[in-house]
């Protein structure tokens, strides 16, 4: 297309939205390359604001829009010239709709794939010029309009952004909102960032409304497919859209979870068992927002990505090559692909693949960008840009820590007594909040001030934390401390989740036995599992975006199956409410001598290639029984090809070991086990042989050698 012809196309749409074509042409060649090529058949239009004239400024909308343009051009296939990005001042409100009519609505077609995502701040109106005097709105960079009525404000309502996604003429549309829209009267800790403000009696542009006018007359006289899905940050009106500040880089945490769950996900997957996925990861992080399915069509939760995607890499990945050096053994690697624990600690010399079989080493790493070196280039092409990675050796230090933030709405002389008591406890660091990242945040319960609890990375309250009121602040940090060993033993074990990685062929199970039939709760498996014998299409009861429920009372096993070649041994710890660690307890039923013992030694729980086995089993039930109240349970499935025999020894002198001997029991040590479980998995990593410099200061672990799934429920 001419750029006169592109010109006096769009100048009908400018005009009607205010823009005029000088400002328009402020965007760049760049963007006019991308709209004026018609050949596009996987559109996307993403928007990121960080900086807001008249609003605090957020950290990790840029990062956002970065993280879903690496997905979609190196996991799905887009092209980046299709790919059109408005961030911070370049994302007004004219500009975003004028964008989306000529980028999405003229270029789309029948079949056509298309992304809309929105990362910034959204609040709620009161407008005499709605009929509906309270709606949702997105707020764009150009907050209100400059030199006129301070009263006019220049947000894109939620409803308006609905209509534009009906009325492309594709079904394959899906549009990612990480923004909420309520601000609650107190925000805890001090200085979180959430993507919401507060709601303001305000008075939309005219041509904002006029838009939407226009297109319900238009949706109204033609047959709109109407069933784009929508995934939102957040399920509950009141739930807040957060940003988290991980390892080098913030990031919203929906947008990071679900990204780095496509990176590793396939095609096969259905959008309710990837959205389970996510908001496991975001309860792991301390949150209780949880995402949303919005959608038109009769069954969106069964949708694959497939259907919406289009993914052109059948294999997941944890990153890619996204340059080389003039060496050309020397590359830079993003890493979303990887968990964002295990990211924070991935050490040096941890090795990945390319997707043609040479190795990888790495070197260094700066947030999600790390560089690496290709080990030997005898007789291969070098890297290129583009190429997938996959992680075959995870590097883990040995000197973990727990890391607590100390909050910024703490006085001078709080921060000082924290930091002195923190000092006294083993394992445990202390930062500033928001300067570092952090595993937890020590601060204030602002309704009582002198009331001190324990806060997630996302700014919830862990259970059971908060004092009494007027505790000093050493008395809690006294209080804190016989937890923080239980919640580093969790960060621990956390480490090994490698569903995306591990080339042991695994699935695991949680079903509830209680009824005539096993009902499935939630299912993992590793990616080896896809090409394996006896697959299944699981159908969650629980809503899209939603941790899966189990309810009191409820007798439950997990079925695994070892779909692999190799026998593998078996492991499960576990975390109630953040607070209670637990673990299996393989009693042996027969004792091999006649010698009476207290209690019956541990043994190890070992599936041959190809079986399955329900656990736990017991003489005269199957599962156990999930307790009342209410709780968050969180367990670590993991598996080896070699014996755990540090961590069976580590159980057996657990002090608290069941009376009852049931299977499923509270662990006292849990920090000595989840050292012992790290360990085990380093000796049944043979490539340790050849990092005996690294083997001393680190946990080596082969990808080949373990698997770990995580299973995270409610108990209601």
């Amino acid at each position: 297309m001419k750029r006169r012809t592109f010109l006096y196309r769009i100048g009908s749409i400018l005009a009607a939205l205010g823009v005029s074509e000088a400002e328009w042409l402020t965007l760049g060649n760049r963007y006019y390359q991308a709209l004026a090529d018609p050949s596009a058949r996987k559109l996307a239009l993403l928007i990121g604001i960080n900086k807001y004239p008249q609003s605090p400024t957020l950290g990790g909308c840029l990062t956002d829009v970065e993280l879903q343009k690496e997905l979609l051009i190196h996991r799905f296939g887009f092209q980046p010239s299709d790919i059109l990005t408005l961030t911070d001042e370049q994302a007004s409100r004219e500009f975003i709709e004028a964008a989306f009519l000529e980028h999405l609505g003229k270029q789309a077609k029948p079949g056509d794939v298309v992304v809309f995502h929105f990362s910034g701040y959204g609040t709620r109106i009161k407008s005499p010029t709605l009929s509906d005097t309270d709606q949702n709105v997105l707020i764009a960079a150009n907050e209100q309009r400059d030199n006129q009525d301070e009263q006019i404000v220049n947000y894109l309502l939620e409803e308006t952004l609905l209509l534009l996604l009906r009325s492309l003429p594709t079904d394959r549309v899906t549009a990612v909102l990480d923004t909420s829209y309520y601000v609650p009267s107190t925000v805890q800790p001090a200085g979180w960032k959430i993507r919401a403000r507060p709601d303001i009696a305000a008075r939309l542009t005219a041509t904002e409304l006029d838009l939407q006018q226009q297109l319900k007359s238009q949706l109204a006289t033609k047959n709109a497919l109407g069933n784009a899905l929508v995934l939102a940050a957040s399920s509950d009106p009141k739930q807040l859209a957060r940003e988290v500040l991980f390892s080098g880089f913030s990031a919203g945490l929906f947008t990071y979870a679900l990204t780095q769950y496509l990176w590793e996900a396939h095609s096969a997957t259905t959008i309710q068992v990837a959205l389970s996925h996510v908001a496991s990861s975001i309860y792991k992080l301390g949150s209780t927002q949880q995402p949303a399915l919005l959608s038109g069509k009769k069954n969106p939760q069964g949708t694959l990505l497939s259907e919406n995607f289009l993914p052109v890499r059948t294999i997941g990945a944890q990153g890619v090559v996204i340059a080389t050096e003039e060496d050309e053994k020397t590359v830079q690697l993003s890493l979303a692909g990887l968990p964002p624990q295990v990211l924070e600690h991935y050490g040096m010399n941890s090795r990945l693949t390319l997707d043609t079989g040479e190795e990888l080493v790495l070197r260094s790493r700066s947030g999600l960008t790390a560089k690496a070196f290709i080990s030997s280039l005898d007789g291969t092409t070098p890297p290129q840009v583009g190429q997938l990675v996959q992680e075959a050796v995870r590097v883990l230090p040995r000197n973990i820590g727990l890391t607590i933030a100390l909050d910024t709405g703490l006085e001078r002389i709080e921060r000082v007594d924290a930091t002195s008591a923190f000092a006294t406890v083993s394992h445990v660091s202390t930062v500033v909040a928001g300067e570092q990242p952090s595993d937890y945040v020590f601060g204030k319960l602002l309704q009582t001030p002198s009331r001190y609890g324990l806060f997630s990375v996302a700014g919830e309250l862990v259970p059971n934390t908060a004092g009494d009121v007027g505790e000093a602040v050493k008395v809690a940090v006294q209080r804190l401390a016989p937890k923080l060993p239980t919640l580093l033993a969790a960060k621990l074990w956390r480490l090994t989740d490698n569903e995306g990685s591990s080339r042991l062929a695994i699935k695991g199970t949680l079903e509830i036995v209680s009824g005539i039939t096993p009902r499935v709760v939630m299912e993992r498996e590793t990616v080896r599992t896809l090409n394996a014998p006896g697959q299944s299409n699981i159908v969650y009861r629980n809503q899209p975006g939603t941790v899966p429920t189990v309810p009191i009372g409820s007798r439950v096993q997990y079925r695994v199956q070892n779909l692999g070649d190799r026998p593998v041994y078996l492991i499960l710890l576990g975390l109630r409410n953040s607070r209670t660690a637990i673990a299996l307890y393989p009693w042996q039923t027969s004792p091999p001598t006649s010698i009476t013992e207290p209690k019956p030694p541990l043994q190890q729980i070992a599936i041959a290639p190809g079986e399955t086995l329900a656990l736990p089993q017991t003489a005269t039930t199957s599962g156990w029984l999930i307790p009342g109240p209410a709780f968050f349970c969180e367990h670590q499935l993991i598996l080896s090809t070699a014996p755990f025999s540090d961590t069976l020894a580590a159980l057996e002198t657990v002090k608290d070991r069941t009376a009852d001997q049931q299977p499923i029991g509270s662990l006292l040590d849990s920090l000595e086990v989840a050292q012992a479980l790290l360990q085990d998995l380093h000796n049944a990593s043979p490539v340790k042989a050849e990092m005996n410099g690294t083997a001393t200061e680190s946990h080596i672990l082969d990808v080949n050698n373990w698997a770990s799934l995580n299973f995270s429920f409610q108990v209601v």
